[in-house]
């Protein structure tokens, strides 16, 4: 969990102010190129213990520098759930900003009070990601960031800490009370000679070790009460008086000990469904979950409201999870929300299967057709519209050749519907297939390909 001394020294190459005219983004690659994957919450520890202790990291630009090595330290991840996006959090809490350097009494165990420029630098850093900033060096930032106020998005640092605080939600309070091992020299204007070198053995013998001194924390201990003792009556414990044994028979709970694990994950898996398209192990997974238990499904985290988030990343698991709810008191809540979402290739997959499997009311797919009809005609993009059309034919032809609709009953509308937008093969073709069946050719109908699902790219 530590630093060797040959990493320490490279460490403190890169964070020595004499890089005060080198660009920041520079001395990052460095790092990364110095570091394995593996090495990089040793670093970050390493960087948090000299910004925690002043007399360590005295110079300003080796301060400046850190902290942008600590921010960069896991690129690609999202800062909020990085392992040390607590300490920015702390640096920017209210009141933390100081326009001197007299911040060296400070207690030990908290990031020191902030020069202005230091507490504008984290703050672009939070708010901006610091993407321009990288690229000047220590020098100009300081001077700019000395003159020039800087305007910091109030949401973005909302945000982060927000979801720095759900993050944290879960842990428990007594993790949250302890305070660093190490205190500062209370004496730190003395002079010494070869401070650098002293300064170098210090940081060495405070991160050496398994686990380091900067890695370990004090905790009051936490106190249990001892349970009271049983006050028994005088007489002796309450018997329960059986006469006859054959009057009882043992009872247990068949379900106690039985994982439910099962259920854990399947819940786990619904979550990610409504936010992205599951991979094919993991939708089998899911369906053969549901497959054991048919109970399941309303205890997966389904609502009706959810649906339409459901239905556009993972279509398949729409359809199962409909099915199985066929008989649940709230299925017409969920024909609603799906009749009135907005039309897309999954939802009509969606519609088209589950005509296909079950009996749905005749009304719920003629307001689904009343609705892809009047998408189609209400949309401005052209490309979109054409698309949009040729999906709501092939559909049309499907419910047709199925004989899943009457088209009688929906004759006018979808005629008039063809009629429009005749440029299309697909509603030339729909409008040959009403013509058809108004004049009594089912002999062509039949001989024509059924198809039960949707095939239009």
């Amino acid at each position: 969990m530590s630093l060797s001394p040959k990493d320490l020294t490279k460490l403190m190459g890169i964070l020595d102010e004499e890089n005060i005219d080198t660009p920041l983004d520079n001395l990052i690659k460095q790092l990364h190129k110095e570091f394995s994957s593996q090495d990089k919450f040793k670093v970050g520890l390493t960087l948090v213990l000299l910004l925690q202790q002043l007399d360590l990291l005295p110079h300003q630009v080796s301060r400046l520098i850190a902290m942008s090595m600590l921010y960069h330290l896991y690129p690609g991840e999202q800062f909020s759930s990085t392992p040390f996006a607590s300490v920015f959090n702390q640096m920017l809490k209210p009141g933390d900003t100081l326009s001197t350097q007299d911040s060296k009494s400070l207690s030990s165990g908290h990031i020191p009070v902030l020069s202005q420029s230091e507490s504008k630098f984290v703050a672009s850093l939070i708010a901006f990601h610091g993407v321009e900033m990288l690229k000047q060096t220590p020098r100009q930032i300081l001077e700019e960031l000395y003159f020039t106020p800087i305007s910091v998005g109030a949401d973005q640092l909302t945000k982060f800490q927000l979801k720095l605080a759900e993050s944290h939600a879960e842990f428990p309070s007594i993790s949250k009370c302890g305070i660093p091992i190490i205190l500062p020299d209370s004496d730190a204007n003395k002079k010494i000679d070869s401070k650098k070198t002293l300064q170098k053995e210090i940081i060495e013998n405070l991160i050496d070790g398994d686990p380091p001194l900067c890695s370990q924390n004090y905790r009051p201990e936490f106190l249990r009460l001892a349970p009271p003792l049983y006050d028994h009556p005088a007489g002796g414990l309450k018997w329960m008086p059986v006469t006859e044994l054959s009057q009882f028979s043992p009872e247990y709970d068949v379900n106690m000990c039985v994982s439910n694990s099962a259920g854990a994950e399947a819940r786990r898996l619904m979550r990610k469904a409504f936010t992205k398209v599951l991979t094919p192990q993991q939708q089998q997974h899911l369906s053969t979950e549901l497959k054991k238990d048919p109970k399941l499904v309303y205890h997966i985290g389904l609502t009706p409201s959810k649906l339409p988030e459901l239905v556009e990343n993972n279509p398949l698991i729409a359809i199962e999870v409909l099915l199985k709810l066929m008989q649940s008191s709230q299925i017409t809540e969920y024909f609603s929300v799906l009749v009135n979402m907005e039309m897309s290739l999954h939802s009509m997959e969606v519609v088209n299967r589950l005509t296909t499997t079950v009996d749905l009311p005749t009304e719920f797919v003629h307001l689904y057709i009343s609705n892809c009809i009047s998408t189609c005609e209400t949309i401005k993009d052209r490309y979109m519209q054409n698309r949009l059309v040729r999906l709501v034919c092939v559909f049309l032809q499907s419910l047709i050749r199925n004989k899943i609709i009457n088209v009688q009953e929906l004759f006018i509308e979808v005629q008039a519907f063809c009629i429009e937008f005749s440029r299309i093969k697909e509603a030339a073709a729909l409008f040959r297939l009403l013509k058809q069946l108004e004049s009594g050719d089912v002999a062509g109908l039949n001989a024509s390909t059924t198809k039960k699902n949707l095939d239009v790219s």
